[in-house]
């Protein structure tokens, strides 16, 4: 099984990468983007049995900064 763990700053959350990105596709002529939150995808190939209980779990402890950022789990 594999678990895909997305990643993303919580509203509210200044996101300076994202800043950097809007301001480079706006001098790239893309004029019409007016925000981008920018975040990161975790891929975990997972043994047998691993429950998406753990996943959050390692989530929790590990894998996101719970205080300004907020998960989402997939699973395939």
């Amino acid at each position: 099984m594999k678990a895909r763990v997305h990643i993303m700053l919580k509203n509210g959350v200044l996101d300076p990468q994202g800043e950097a990105v809007r301001h480079a596709l706006g001098t790239l002529g893309f004029n019409g983007v007016n925000g981008v939150r920018q975040g990161k995808v975790i891929e975990l190939d997972l043994a047998d049995g691993t429950t998406e209980a753990s996943v959050k779990d390692m989530c929790e402890k590990l894998l996101a900064n719970t205080v300004i950022e907020s998960y989402t789990i997939e699973l395939t």
